[in-house]
C-alpha cells in the first residue's frame, strides 16, 4: 500500500490542503488534482475512480473532498480504513468545514495527515493518539521544571527563615542591652512588621519553615507592646490559603498522575465547554438532550430525548430566509414547530419559514447562544439497544476490602466525547486503589466521588474497564453513577440542506452545528 497524497479540495477543484509522502514534482501533484473534478460522475455508488496510473479514494465532507491519491496496486481495503480515519480528524482541528476554516488549519491538518501516514504507509494510531502526539508534551520537562521550582521555592524559605532569626536576635541584643521597650517602640517596629507580614508570606507558600516564623513571634517582650507593635498594617495579615503558586505546582503534580488529597473547588468548566465564537452570517444550531435511567441490574427506568433547533443571524439584512432541512428515518420522534412557523409548509415541503414571509427572522450578536427556536422534537423509549452507553458495575468483598469491577459498553450508533463516569463511594481516608482502568481517574475527596474520564470512545474502544479497591463497603454505596458526555450526531439525524432567500440574490453563508449532551443520565 503507497498513498501519494492526501488532499482536501473544493468540488470546483481548489486545491485547499495537499500533503504528499513520496517524492513527486509540483507540476504531477497538481495535474493529478486538477484532473480529479473531471473524472467523478454523477450516479455512482462508489467513491473511487481508478485511471491508468493512480487511484483516486475519496469521501464527501459538505462542500469539500477528502481525497487519498494512491497507486494502483495498493490494497483499496487499506485505503478505505485511512480515508475514515482521516474523516475523523478534520473535524477536530477544523470546526467550520468550508475553504476558510480549512484554510485557517491547513498546518494543524497537514501534522495530523503526517502521524496518520508515513512514507505512504499507513499508521496503527487512532484519533486520540494522534491528538496526542500534535499537542507534543514532554513528561521529562515537565517533571525538571518542578523539581526546579521545588528548589527555587525551598531556597527562598531558608532565605525567609534566616532573615527572621536575624531579626530575632537583634530584638534580643537590643532588649538585653538597654533593658527597656524604647528601642523597640523606635527602630525595632518597623522590623516586627516586617517580619509579620514575611510570616504571611512564608505561611502562604509551600510550607516549609512556618513552625520557626510562627516561633519568633512567641519570643516578643512582655507588657504593653506599643501602638505601632500591637496593630498590623492595614490590608496585610497571617494568610492561611495557599497562594497561587502552590495551586500551579499542585496541579502540574496532578498532571503527572499524582493523586492530591485536598478539598477542590468544583469548576464549572468541567462540565461544559463554551462554544465558539459565531463567525458565520446564519448559524443553524441542532442540540439534543438525553435524560436516561438505568437500572443496576439491567433494564432501561427511562429514555427521554429532547431535541432543538435554533437559529442565529449576524445580519439584519440575511432576516429574509425559509431554511429546508431533512429528516432521519426514526420514526419515534414527533416534531412539532414553533407557533410563528408556517406548519403546513413544514408538513409537506420540510422547509421551516414564518407565517408572514414579509417579516424577517430577528438577529443577534455572536455572544447571543441561545438563538431563535424554529423546530424541537422529542422521541421516548423503553428499548436497550437505543441506550448509547451502558454501565455495569459488580462490587464483590473479600475480607476487609472491597472490590469493584466496573465496565462501559457503547452502541455503535455514535463516537462519543469527553465521557465521565462518576461513580459515589463511602468516605474514605484516602484514595481508592485502582489497578486497572481503560482511560484516567481522579478522586474528588470533598464529595468522595471516583470520576473515570475517557477522551474519544469510538470502534477501537466500544468497552472499557475500571478496577479498584477500597475498604469493605456496602454494593448499594456505590450508586447512583452519573455519566456525562457529548457527541456529534443525533437520534434525529436532523440536516439543514439549504437556506433559500426570499428577497432574491445568493442565499446567506451558512453554518451547521450539532451536538448531543446529557442532561440527567444515571444508573441507580
Amino acid at each position: 500500500m503507497v498513498v501519494l497524497a492526501a488532499s482536501i479540495v473544493g468540488k470546483s477543484g481548489k486545491v485547499l490542503v495537499s500533503r504528499q509522502f513520496v517524492d513527486m514534482s509540483r507540476i504531477r501533484i497538481e495535474g493529478l488534482l486538477a484532473a480529479f473534478p473531471k473524472l467523478i460522475g454523477t450516479g455512482k455508488q462508489h467513491t473511487y475512480i481508478e485511471t491508468e496510473n493512480v487511484r483516486y479514494v475519496y469521501q464527501p465532507i459538505e462542500a469539500l473532498y477528502l481525497l487519498l491519491v494512491t497507486n494502483k496496486q495498493s490494497n483499496i481495503l487499506e485505503d478505505l480504513d485511512t480515508l475514515r480515519l482521516l474523516s475523523k480528524l478534520v473535524p477536530e482541528y477544523s470546526y467550520s468545514l468550508d475553504e476558510e476554516g480549512i484554510c485557517r488549519h491547513a498546518f494543524e491538518l497537514i501534522f495530523a495527515f503526517d502521524e496518520v501516514i508515513s512514507l505512504g504507509h499507513k499508521e496503527n494510531v487512532t484519533v486520540a493518539q494522534v491528538k496526542q502526539y500534535c499537542e507534543m508534551e514532554s513528561h521529562e520537562e515537565k517533571l525538571h521544571k518542578l523539581v526546579m521550582q521545588s528548589k527555587i521555592n525551598e531556597t527562598k524559605d531558608v532565605m525567609k527563615r534566616k532573615a527572621n532569626e536575624i531579626d530575632k536576635s537583634k530584638i534580643e541584643k537590643n532588649r538585653s542591652d538597654k533593658g527597656g521597650f524604647g528601642p523597640l517602640s523606635s527602630m525595632g517596629s518597623g522590623r516586627i512588621e516586617n517580619s509579620f507580614s514575611d510570616s504571611s508570606i512564608s505561611s502562604t507558600g509551600t510550607g516549609f519553615g512556618l513552625s520557626t516564623d510562627v516561633d519568633s513571634f512567641s519570643t516578643k517582650p512582655k507588657g504593653r507592646p506599643t501602638a505601632s507593635a500591637a496593630a498590623p498594617p492595614k490590608g496585610l495579615g497571617m494568610k492561611l490559603g495557599k497562594s497561587q503558586k502552590t495551586n500551579q505546582f499542585l496541579e502540574s503534580l496532578k498532571a503527572e498522575g499524582e493523586v492530591i488529597l485536598e478539598d477542590v473547588q468544583p469548576r464549572l468548566s468541567q462540565s461544559r465547554t463554551a462554544a465558539p465564537p459565531l463567525t458565520d452570517p446564519v448559524t443553524l444550531t441542532v442540540e439534543e438532550k438525553l435524560n436516561v435511567t438505568l437500572k443496576r441490574d439491567g433494564g432501561v427506568g427511562s429514555f427521554d430525548v429532547q431535541g432543538t433547533l435554533s437559529l442565529q443571524i449576524l445580519n439584519q439584512e440575511d432576516g429574509h430566509i425559509q431554511v429546508q432541512v431533512q429528516t432521519g428515518d426514526n420514526q419515534a420522534i414527533s416534531f412539532k414547530t414553533h407557533p410563528n412557523m408556517n406548519k403546513e409548509l413544514f408538513a409537506h415541503d420540510y422547509i421551516l419559514g414564518l407565517k408572514d414571509p414579509n417579516r424577517p427572522f430577528p438577529t443577534g450578536q455572536a455572544s447571543d447562544a441561545a438563538g431563535v427556536g424554529l423546530l424541537k422534537w422529542r422521541m421516548q423509549s423503553t428499548d436497550e439497544s437505543m441506550v448509547p452507553l451502558t454501565i455495569n458495575c459488580w462490587p464483590s468483598s473479600s475480607g476487609n476490602e472491597t472490590y469493584v469491577n466496573i465496565e462501559y459498553e457503547a452502541s455503535s450508533m455514535f463516537d462519543l466525547r469527553n465521557v465521565v463516569i462518576s461513580v459515589p463511594l463511602p468516605a474514605l481516608r484516602e484514595a481508592p486503589s485502582v489497578s486497572q482502568i481503560d482511560g484516567e481517574w481522579r478522586y474528588d475527596s470533598r464529595n468522595s466521588i471516583l470520576e473515570w474520564s475517557v477522551l474519544l470512545i469510538d470502534n477501537s474502544n466500544r468497552s472499557g474497564l475500571m478496577e479498584f479497591v477500597i475498604p469493605q463497603a456496602d454494593s448499594s454505596a456505590f450508586f447512583p453513577i452519573s455519566v456525562r458526555f457529548a457527541a456529534t450526531e443525533t437520534f434525529s439525524d436532523l440536516k439543514v440542506t439549504n437556506i433559500i432567500p426570499l428577497k432574491g440574490g445568493n442565499p446567506p453563508k451558512f453554518a451547521q452545528r450539532t451536538q448531543l449532551i446529557t442532561e440527567n443520565y444515571q444508573v441507580v
